[in-house]
Order: C-alpha cells, then sequence, then structure tokens
C-alpha cells in the first residue's frame, strides 16, 4: 500500500517499510506514532483528507540536519553578519497503512 500523509506543513508519499524524516515531533525514540492526514491512501484521493485512513510508524530517533549558513552582507557599509542553522528532525519507519 501506498499513501501520502501530512505532517509539519509538508507532503510525504510513504509505503509500508520506508523511512521518512519529518519535521520533529513530541513523541520519544521507540514509540508508535499516528498520522490521521492521509491524502491519499491506495490510489483513493480524499477530498481533503480519506476519512478512516490512518499511517502508524514508530519513531527511530531524534537528531539535528547538516548546518546552513546564513550570509548577509551589505557592500560599502562595512557590515557583514554571519549566522548558522539546524533544523531538528525526527526519523520515523512507516509500519502500517490502513483504510477503513
Amino acid at each position: 500500500m501506498k499513501a501520502v500523509i501530512c505532517s509539519g506543513g509538508k507532503q510525504y508519499y510513504v509505503e509500508e517499510g520506508s523511512v521518512i524524516y519529518v519535521e520533529k515531533l513530541d513523541a520519544e525514540a521507540g514509540s508508535k506514532v499516528v498520522f490521521d492526514e492521509v491524502l491519499m491512501a491506495n490510489g483513493k484521493i480524499g477530498t481533503p483528507t480519506v476519512k478512516g485512513a490512518t499511517v502508524t510508524g514508530e519513531v527511530i530517533k531524534h537528531g539535528k540536519s547538516k548546518k546552513t549558513i546564513v550570509f548577509k552582507y551589505l557592500p560599502k557599509k562595512k557590515s557583514r553578519k554571519k549566522q548558522g542553522h539546524r533544523q531538528p528532525y525526527t526519523k520515523v519507519e512507516i509500519k502500517t497503512i490502513s483504510v477503513k
């Protein structure tokens, strides 16, 4: 089965056994997480979501992505600003996709 889920304002195309990186979730590593916002499941498209469809996953770990550098520069003003950012994520393995 394949599905499209929505988490953290982003859409993810998943199938059973796939591993995805989503915005940080409030769940412990090793715990189950349920995605209720299923936009498409098994070829069935929702308006806007498929009623009764859920995707269950298991949290593998939490982490931070690679650092991105933001550098702002104004010529002739001697203005330079260097700033870094690391976005937190949650690694989730999809276990089951169910449609009722």
